[in-house]
């Protein structure tokens, strides 16, 4: 270990699913690591009470469609450890149902939390890594942006837009030396799998090359590798993580 103090990296929706996984590499990792949900899990108790891991982890209650709540939690951050090394905008929610039939209020949860949301958080941390001219950014999108899914034609539009946004910002902000990237999971054993009935598991892993579902740490070790230090040429990509499904 250097003399260096740890980078500071933050995880939006770290309280459960990927996000939970996310954290955990993280600190594993030795990072100090921020994160925020609308509400505390579990598992966040358990790092907050952990001697080895409380120094080292901030978390906060925030609702990222909202400006106030954003800027409340970078502000947190910044109080706490004066620097942001890493974003990771993990946080998401998806609404299932066919277009016709939605509701309005549907629509703008998905739209504000997923886009809006995103695009607060990017906003705020990119001024903080423009003035250290470094930095690294992590969209996560999903192979559903990609290829589209019948039910999900909300939650599909605003993941393809993340990737739009990822190339845009890598173009933004490269000159910099911060790199912008997207990682597009495919289906994971977290609660959002959980609600596929398992016939519908099932045909998953018959249809996927690597014959099963990822896990949060398949997706953590790539978000790892793109905001490691030594990736200095990486930037504007998006990174498919689905075990071959889509091809």
């Amino acid at each position: 270990m250097t003399g260096e103090p740890a980078r500071v990296v933050i995880v939006t929706g770290g309280s459960k699913g990927l996000g939970l996984g996310l954290v955990q590499s993280f600190l594993d990792s030795g990072a100090r690591v921020a994160t925020c949900a609308r509400a505390a899990s579990d598992q966040i108790t358990r790092w907050q009470d952990d001697s080895e891991t409380a120094e080292r982890f901030l978390f906060r209650t925030a609702d990222l469609s909202s400006r106030p709540d954003t800027q409340d939690f970078v502000a947190a951050v910044i109080e706490k450890w004066g620097r942001i090394d890493v974003l990771i905008n993990n946080a998401g929610v998806a609404r299932e149902g066919v277009l016709a039939l939605s509701e309005d209020d549907d629509l703008d949860v998905v739209v504000d939390l997923n886009i809006k949301g995103t695009i607060y958080m990017t906003r705020l941390v990119s001024r903080r890594m423009l003035a250290n001219r470094s930095g690294a950014i992590v969209n996560i999108s999903s192979i559903v942006g990609r290829s589209g899914y019948r039910g999900l034609a909300i939650y599909s539009a605003t993941k393809a837009a993340l990737d739009g946004f990822t190339r845009a910002m890598a173009r933004e902000l490269g000159s910099r030396g911060i790199t912008v990237n997207s990682i597009a999971p495919g289906y994971l054993t977290t609660e959002l799998s959980s609600t596929l009935a398992p016939s519908q598991l099932k045909q998953i892993v018959r249809r996927t090359p690597l014959g099963r579902l990822g896990d949060a740490e398949d997706v953590a070790r790539v978000a790892q590798f793109l905001v490691d230090p030594a990736n200095t040429f990486i930037t504007g990509q998006v990174i498919v993580v689905d075990g071959g499904l889509t091809g």
